[in-house]
């Protein structure tokens, strides 16, 4: 049901003028009728059923279709129940379906046919065409406010849920910022720790024999690469203050730099490049990220190992990376890093495989789109 049972201070004024409109039009009506007729039973009759109905109109919301089959019933007999009746055929117009309002009617044109049999008036059928066009017009008034407040209800259902599925597109964008800050901190700070572990490592294993010299200048290249680490970390956690699109982001013309910082830390690294034409930004970070994570992962898991890298790539032919490296016979599972690099890769329509080869070396290849 759409009728509330508990009323507001705007339902009680609205109850209050309807009770006082129904009375006001129930009584002028019957002084009519009354200047006419003699004090009788009859009219004791109408006068006490119709103000016994104009009291019932404080409960017309909760019974409308009873309250007015009830006043179909009083106005055979009840001119003082005029108003009232209106009022429930307003009613039940407003708070009923179509179907339910015109049973309603129906019920009344019957009741008025009945009413112009018991009351005998004169001019019968101008009568009965003034009470047919006023209930026509009051039930049109109440459908259209019944519409218009369907019409409003559904214009806040689709404002809710347009605020609803705002916020789910507002927390799935939160979702995969995240996520994004998640590979940048696992790519970024996964290789600089790798390159200060190598440093490390080799300080250690060389602490006895090494000269001040060298340990001045390793420590040196520890200290830098914290402290591009850190610089690093702090673009990475940039991405919850500002959008992505703002934040430095590396490009494949970085990749010799990133190789040579390998390269400084002890890494054999080979580089095979055959590249023709500029590639597009965001296959070009993608390319590095790949990269990057390979020469990580060949750091963490084959130190001192060499680490073969070639990139061949043409428009219209797609880039094919490939990072390799002599593996350790031990179990390498899938880690986050190569979890993230598959996502990266199938963000830009592209795939990526790994796995150890028939030589014993450990291969991460990728082919990425490049358009012609």
């Amino acid at each position: 049901m759409d009728t509330p049972v508990r009323r507001n201070l705007r339902d009680w004024c609205v109850d209050a003028v309807v009770f006082l409109f129904a009375l006001a039009f129930g009584l002028a009506v019957f002084s009519d009728t009354l200047a006419t007729m003699d004090a009788d039973w009859k009219v004791v009759l109408d006068l006490v059923s119709g103000l016994a109905l104009c009291l019932t109109l404080w409960w017309r919301r909760r019974w409308p279709v009873q309250l007015a089959l009830a006043a179909a019933v009083i106005s055979i007999f009840s001119e003082t129940a005029s108003g009232s009746t209106l009022v429930l055929v307003l009613s039940v117009a407003v708070y009923r379906p179509l179907r339910t309002t015109l049973i309603v009617f129906a019920a009344n044109s019957i009741s008025l046919a009945a009413y112009l049999q018991v009351k005998q008036q004169e001019e019968p059928a101008a009568l009965a065409i003034a009470a047919v066009s006023l209930y026509t017009a009051v039930a049109g008034w109440g459908l259209y406010i019944r519409s218009r407040r369907q019409l409003l209800q559904t214009l806040r259902d689709r404002a809710d849920r347009a605020e609803t599925v705002a916020r789910l597109q507002a927390e799935q964008g939160q979702l995969r910022a995240r996520e994004e800050i998640a590979r940048e901190m696992h790519d970024v700070l996964g290789h600089r720790l790798s390159l200060l572990s190598v440093h490390a490592g080799a300080l250690a294993y060389r602490g006895e024999d090494a000269t001040p010299k060298e340990v001045a200048e390793a420590s040196e290249v520890i200290r830098a690469s914290a402290h591009q680490a850190l610089q690093d970390l702090r673009e990475v956690i940039g991405v919850l203050r500002a959008p992505v699109g703002e934040l430095p982001q590396p490009t494949f013309a970085d990749l010799p730099a990133l190789v040579e910082a390998s390269q400084a830390a002890g890494v054999h690294v080979e580089l095979q490049q055959d590249i023709n034409g500029t590639l597009p930004d965001h296959i070009g970070r993608t390319a590095y990220r790949i990269v990057q994570e390979g020469l990580t992962n060949a750091m963490k898991h084959a130190p001192g190992e060499r680490v073969a890298i070639s990139v061949v790539g043409a428009p219209g032919n797609g880039l094919e990376l490939e990072v390799s490296n002599p593996a350790p016979d031990v179990r390498r599972g899938e880690g986050q890093g190569l979890k993230g690099l598959k996502e990266r890769a199938a963000l830009v329509d592209g795939r990526l495989e790994h796995g150890r080869t028939p030589d014993g070396d450990f291969r991460l290849s990728a082919w990425l789109p490049w358009p012609s």
